[in-house]
Formats: structure tokens, C-alpha cells, sequence
């Protein structure tokens, strides 16, 4: 089963991550279906002053952003702490973002869901009521740091159905 952490061991919990248009929040709720898990989307943390920012098509910032971490971050240790299993999906663009959300957290998997630039736009374009416009793409490709090996990701094209990507997950 590719659903191991670091240590070999069954994670407690999944972070999902990619860039708009990667079918994270699909992906996400159809894994933590298929694993029997809760489910939450990193956007319900965001502010409404984030929203709002991007809605206006405005990036966020690193400082948009601390808060938004911090409160997943916490959120996480309280359902660890609680013995609880999560899916938990997030864009997390930057390296510092998910080692900030893995770090001191050795039961949580990183995924990152993979996929050309045309393929997310797209996706985006065929998108409709989200929050996130699709011409902030290019801002969220200008900024992505691939996860390295030495954050153990589980990486997955998303070139193949919602279904194919979640099976491959658990592989």
C-alpha cells in the first residue's frame, strides 16, 4: 500500500497538495471516503479577508498566509492528539508551507497531486462558483516548490480520472 509514512507505518493522516485545478478537494474527499476518514479542506481555515483578496485576484502573501497555517497546524495536532484519522487537502506552494504543517508530525503522508500547466487550466477554466479565479494559475506555478524526496511525498499525476488518482494513492 503506498499509504505509508517515512517510518513505514499507516499515517494517521494525509495531507493532500497541489496547485488550483489539481483536484485536491476531489481527490482528497474520495481518499478519505475510500479510507473511511474525516475530510477537511484547508480553504475553511482561510479568512474571509483571504477569500476576499482572492476573489479580487489578488495573491496571497506570506503573511496572508502564517495565520492560515498556524490554524491548520493546529487544528491537526488536536485530531492527532485525539487518536482521530483526516484527509486534510492544502495548496501548500512553497516548501516552508507543508514543512511547517509535517514537521513534529510523523503520522501525517505528504501527497502531492501532479499535472501539466495546460492540463490545470483546463480544469480551472471548465471550473465554475470557486472562489479562485483561473488567471491566478500562473501565480501559484511562479511560486510552487515541488516537494523533495527528503519530505517523503507520495507524488501522483492527476493526468487519469479522480478514481485512478485516489487508487493510485493506496497502491
Amino acid at each position: 500500500m503506498a499509504l505509508e509514512t517515512a517510518t513505514g507505518e499507516l499515517p494517521q493522516m494525509v495531507l493532500v497538495v497541489g496547485v488550483a485545478g489539481s483536484g485536491k478537494s476531489t481527490v482528497g474527499r474520495l481518499l478519505a471516503e475510500r479510507l473511511g476518514w474525516e475530510y477537511r479542506d484547508a480553504d475553511e481555515f482561510h479568512s474571509e479577508a483571504n477569500h476576499a483578496k482572492m476573489a479580487a485576484r489578488h495573491a496571497l502573501t506570506d503573511s496572508d498566509r502564517a495565520p492560515w497555517l498556524e490554524a491548520i497546524g493546529e487544528w491537526m495536532d488536536r485530531e492527532i492528539a485525539a487518536g482521530l484519522q483526516a484527509v486534510v487537502t492544502c495548496s501548500a506552494l512553497k516548501r516552508v508551507y507543508p514543512d511547517k504543517l509535517l514537521a513534529g508530525r510523523p503520522e501525517v503522508l505528504l501527497v502531492y497531486l501532479h499535472g501539466s500547466h495546460e492540463l490545470l487550466e483546463a480544469r480551472l477554466a471548465a471550473r465554475h462558483g470557486h472562489f479562485f479565479p483561473a488567471d491566478l494559475l500562473d501565480s501559484q506555478l511562479a511560486v510552487l516548490q515541488e516537494p523533495e524526496p527528503d519530505e517523503h511525498p507520495l507524488v501522483v499525476e492527476i493526468d487519469q480520472p479522480p478514481e485512478e488518482v485516489v487508487a493510485a494513492c493506496c497502491r
